[in-house]
């Protein structure tokens, strides 16, 4: 699988959005600077977690769990400094509201297709209880249903899911997204897009790795250069540069899926195939029940955790509708929106 061209560190495609708070362009009061700089502070630490000691751990169901929780944390935290600005939607740009529901609404559908791609994952979970009871008795006539099973439930691993399909063209969407929206005459604005950018350059960046890991596409897999003068970039780019390499050398290795917990139990079903044939296999049964366990536990793991942090994105999105209609703003910004403002995906918990 041929590797895509990192591009050069020093790029930006998407504008520099440090330039947009340079002491040139606008005065930030003592305020604003302490909310900027806890905010960017904690993205910084936040991202530093994400980072894995052990590259093992990389695609793992921890891992994941970890990092759907992070994201969780992040989208709370800007909702917390939309309240500390006292910036009443009513103030907000119509492009700034533009740009908030397209990627919300982005964000859920990505939402959706990584829920639909564990939930399918999930499904594989009775094909394995089903071969696993028929290998238990080592029946001889129940061999050949259980090797059927094993097969069935290897040819739906890679089966290929729509949606996460789709998830690249999502992506590149969002991509374009990071350019941001010129603010004029407002402070608080430039604070709050500053901050938006870092939570869209994370929020990204982990969707592309998740989107990644459920295709088997590294072509998912995003670099995202960001400036040096930013307080979280040293930490970002770190976990770029840890992340997207292992990720890329997982994808060489030629396994059935790089989600670790899934190519283990698939190691171990491939190890049951000879005992099937010569009718020994109930001795390899406990370690592959085992692992068949972990990887149920995992996908409900990190299907929790899609699913809180699509409530947290539909909530902010929500709250945001329902102040632009009750300050009277709303009309302008829906003739505007179309689609975005009442949302074009078919929104539902994952």
């Amino acid at each position: 699988m041929s590797r895509p061209q990192d591009p050069p560190r020093g790029f930006f495609p998407f504008g520099n959005p440090f330039k947009i708070l340079s002491p040139k362009n606008s005065y930030l009061s003592p305020k604003l600077l302490s909310l900027l700089n806890s905010f960017e502070v904690d993205l910084a630490a936040r991202i530093k977690k994400l980072v894995p000691s052990d590259k093992k751990d990389i695609l793992t169901f921890s891992w994941m769990k970890q990092a759907l929780e992070s994201l969780c944390e992040t989208h709370k935290s800007i909702k917390t400094l939309i309240t500390d600005l006292e910036l009443p939607v009513s103030a907000w740009e119509d492009k700034w509201i533009d740009v908030y529901l397209d990627v919300s609404v982005k964000l859920l559908d990505l939402c959706n297709a990584f829920s639909s791609e564990l939930t399918r994952l999930n499904q594989g979970h009775l094909l394995l209880q089903f071969a696993l009871h028929n290998l238990e008795g080592n029946c001889p006539k129940n061999l050949s249903k259980a090797r059927s099973s094993l097969d069935s439930w290897r040819q739906h691993i890679i089966a290929r899911n729509q949606r996460i399909e789709n998830c690249r063209a999502i992506l590149s969407s969002l991509v374009g997204s990071l350019a941001l929206p010129k603010v004029k005459n407002s402070a608080k604005g430039k604070v709050l897009m500053r901050a938006l950018y870092g939570v869209k350059v994370k929020t990204l960046y982990i969707s592309g790795v998740f989107a990644a890991a459920f295709s088997g596409s590294s072509q998912n897999l995003l670099y995202l250069p960001v400036s040096d003068e930013i307080p979280w970039a040293q930490a970002f780019m770190e976990m770029q540069n840890s992340i997207n390499p292992e990720i890329k050398n997982i994808f060489l290795s030629g396994g059935l899926t790089v989600l670790k917990e899934l190519e283990a139990v698939d190691v171990s079903v491939k190890d049951l195939y000879p005992g099937i044939e010569d009718g020994s296999v109930s001795i390899a049964l406990e370690p592959v029940k085992k692992l068949v366990t972990e990887l149920s536990e995992g996908l409900d793991l990190v299907s929790k955790e899609v699913d809180i942090f699509f409530k947290i994105v539909l909530s902010g999105r929500d709250a945001l509708l329902g102040n632009l209609r009750s300050s009277g703003a709303a009309a302008a910004p829906e003739k505007a929106l179309g689609k975005n403002f009442i949302g074009q995906t078919g929104v539902r918990r994952p």
